[in-house]
């Protein structure tokens, strides 16, 4: 398996899992919306996506997405997408996927990666705080929708 950075060439292919990935979700499919969204995000470099391949198989995904920590005035990333293949689970593709987003904050100098799951998602949460996350207890998190 190996890890690398996506670029235009893979858009298809990281796409189809974009779109698996919002499914997981309880999204209604959508290739080409994912499709246009993933190009925007690639060609304006506002994300950063890496892939896992396998046999030259896509079989995960992870999304950041850069921004600014104010109170330390530094850079943060946001990880907000993470995906592996159902074939693929079980097997050290999300760790792999995890410790590359690790690399890149690190290489950017960055001070956090911040990411939000759901409370269910006891599987996930495992694999955050093996990789060293820790759970906030002293914020909440607010939306508004418009």
């Amino acid at each position: 398996m190996k890890i690398i950075q996506a670029n235009i060439e893979h858009l298809e292919a990281v796409a189809k899992l974009f779109d698996d990935y919002r499914q997981f979700y309880k999204q209604e499919t959508n290739l080409q919306g994912a499709t246009e969204f993933l190009r925007h995000n690639i060609n304006n470099s506002e994300s950063i996506i890496f892939i896992a391949q396998h046999n030259n198989e896509l079989i995960g995904f992870v999304q950041l997405y850069p921004t600014w920590e104010s109170i330390t005035m530094s850079k943060r990333w946001i990880l907000y997408d993470l995906f592996v293949t159902p074939s693929a689970r079980g097997k050290g593709v999300g760790q792999k996927l995890m410790q590359r987003a690790k690399h890149l904050a690190q290489e950017t100098g960055a001070q956090f990666i911040t990411l939000e799951t759901a409370k269910d998602n006891l599987v996930g949460q495992s694999l955050y705080e093996s990789e060293g996350y820790e759970r906030d207890t002293v914020f909440y998190t607010y939306n508004l929708a418009l």
